[in-house]
């Protein structure tokens, strides 16, 4: 296929493919969108398969052509655990997003919420086949299809395709057309499919794993990002966990929250490979969970240490972050929000908001809707954000016996993560080899419980996890040479987070992405991922059913 000519001088670029094949096709567009000057910021190729196919098959398909070699091998990293459903491989330092859609094709397409800019049909398909494939188009997007039957020309006509049937540029028995309908196009489609907003600045409130993840997704594709938070530095709040679990959620029928953790995994991965350093920052470990059938292992899951990511994050071109400034109201002045200080200084005046600092948005959002009760956002429908808090047990491997600990994660009740390579000093260089056990669960808005109950409790859940260790342990523990780190989470009742605008009109200013619970590694980046997409009218890095469970206004708040 040819795209430079399609795609020219476009920010963002959005290609359906009905069949992603021995991926040839996608190798040859990546190819050529790296060599064109005038290539889209963004490259989004959305490919639609029944399974996907074996990394031996796309080397195979690349091995006429040392650059596509080249491509694959970036490729091949993330090529495993590709199950049923949609998988987001970030490519190109984030430029080149693939999302491989496994499943039966009509299914599929009817999942997509997006309008394309250019779609390949890759099967001689039925009228059902394109009219799923119509409803994924804009009048003008561009249409190949390697089909040519007399049968798919009638249907493709009778969806509202023009088709050029002699294109001179493309292989004997293609055509070429795009979707032009003779018919005004119903107005529903932008509901399912909104414009894309327009490219500026923004302001992210909370420079915790929410707030870095917002701000790095919408710089990778051109938004200039401030970010506020109380703490002088980032990820001052729950997200300077000294060390957490990437991992998935493992269930019989693959629930929701299964389904959601995976793609979450996939992604956090993805960015830890591109900007921490491997084995000090983070360790592609796996780990064994302990369940009440049996034993599991996650290959795909790690420990990262949740403040380096927050910092290698914010660090992205675009981004601005201003610390030690505490947000405590909002005023609309126009089309802008003004951000204010306890003094009524204004912190930043921006078109568009997004609250990712956890439990601080309600108080916010209620001071708004005093002061303007019939445009404030749908307070309401949101649902509750509770706190709870939780804290950790660590100490050194000194001079305890090694063999001892687990050379991997061990998670159930309660999590074990050894190895881990900490500074024996603020600021220092050096490390050392520490473990870390816990983490306890209260609500915040119970009395706390005093820090060596919780050091109890972490010890006696290890006891569960790894009699064998705890027994190691305990002495440690009774001659108080441990040490407690300890925060508050922000959890929603059904434990999924909440992402989106907090009101029902067409072009939402405010946006919430918070409520990661105990899962912020492995949902933030995912998180983010999807109110980027929305802004930019992209394709989403999920089933349009997950995303919908993860919408801000998706239930009353208790």
């Amino acid at each position: 296929m040819t795209y430079s000519r399609d795609w020219d001088r476009q920010a963002i670029w959005r290609i359906l493919a009905t069949d992603f094949g021995t991926g040839l096709d996608f190798l040859t567009c990546w190819q050529t969108w790296k060599n064109d000057p005038q290539r889209p910021r963004l490259l989004h190729y959305v490919a639609l398969s029944p399974a996907a196919p074996s990394l031996e098959s796309l080397q195979a398909a690349a091995a006429h052509d040392p650059d596509l070699q080249l491509l694959v091998q970036e490729l091949a990293s993330h090529w495993v655990n590709l199950l049923p459903g949609f998988q987001r491989l970030t490519l190109a330092e984030g430029q080149v997003l693939l999302t491989l859609c496994i499943g039966e094709l009509q299914p599929l397409l009817r999942a997509q919420q997006f309008l394309a800019d250019a779609v390949i049909l890759f099967n001689d398909g039925n009228i059902w086949t394109v009219k799923a494939l119509a409803r994924c188009c804009r009048r003008g997007t561009l249409l190949t299809s390697t089909w040519t039957s007399a049968a798919l020309q009638a249907d493709l006509t009778q969806c509202g395709f023009t088709l050029d049937m002699q294109p001179t540029d493309l292989p004997t028995g293609s055509l070429r057309g795009q979707f032009n309908p003779r018919w005004q196009l119903k107005g529903s489609r932008q509901t399912t499919a909104p414009l894309a907003a327009k490219v500026a600045s923004c302001t992210v409130v909370g420079a915790g794993l929410s707030g870095a993840s917002v701000a790095a997704a919408l710089a990778q594709r051109g938004w200039q990002v401030r970010v506020l938070d109380q703490g002088e530095a980032p990820a001052a709040g729950a997200s300077g966990l000294p060390v957490g679990l990437v991992l998935p959620h493992v269930s019989a029928d693959d629930c929701p929250l299964s389904r959601l953790t995976r793609s979450g995994v996939r992604l956090t991965l993805q960015q830890a490979q591109r900007l921490l350093r491997p084995g000090l920052d983070w360790a592609a470990s796996g780990t064994l969970e302990h369940r009440v059938d049996g034993t599991l292992w996650h290959a795909q899951a790690a420990w990262l240490k949740p403040a380096e990511l927050v910092r290698a994050l914010l660090s992205q071109p675009g981004i601005q972050f201003q610390g030690g400034v505490h947000v405590t109201a909002l005023r609309q002045c126009g089309d802008l929000w003004e951000l204010l200080d306890a003094q009524g200084k204004i912190l930043s005046c921006t078109r568009r908001v997004v609250f990712a600092n956890a439990q601080g948005v309600r108080p916010l959002l209620a001071g708004l809707q005093a002061s303007q009760p019939d445009g404030a956002p749908q307070l309401k429908q949101l649902p509750a954000l509770h706190g709870v808090r939780g804290q950790m047990s660590w100490g050194w491997h000194a001079d305890l016996p090694e063999a001892v600990f687990p050379p991997f994660p061990v998670n159930g009740a309660g999590s074990v993560i050894s190895q881990v390579p900490v500074p024996q000093a603020a600021g220092e260089s050096k490390t050392a080899k520490a473990w870390f056990v816990g983490a306890s669960y209260e609500p915040a808005d119970a009395l706390p419980v005093p820090e060596q109950e919780n050091h109890a409790a972490n010890l006696a859940r290890l006891k569960t996890l790894l009699p064998t260790l705890a027994q190691v342990l305990a002495p440690e523990f009774q001659a108080g040479r441990i040490n407690s780190w300890h925060s508050t989470r922000c959890v929603t009742a059904d434990r999924l987070p909440v992402v989106g605008p907090l009101d029902h009109l067409p072009a939402s200013s405010l946006w919430i992405c918070a409520g990661m619970g105990s899962r912020g590694l492995t949902f933030a980046v995912l998180c983010a991922e999807l109110l980027a997409a929305r802004w930019g009218a992209e394709p989403l890095p999920v089933e349009a059913a997950l995303a919908a469970a993860l919408n801000a206004l998706r239930s009353k708040a208790p």
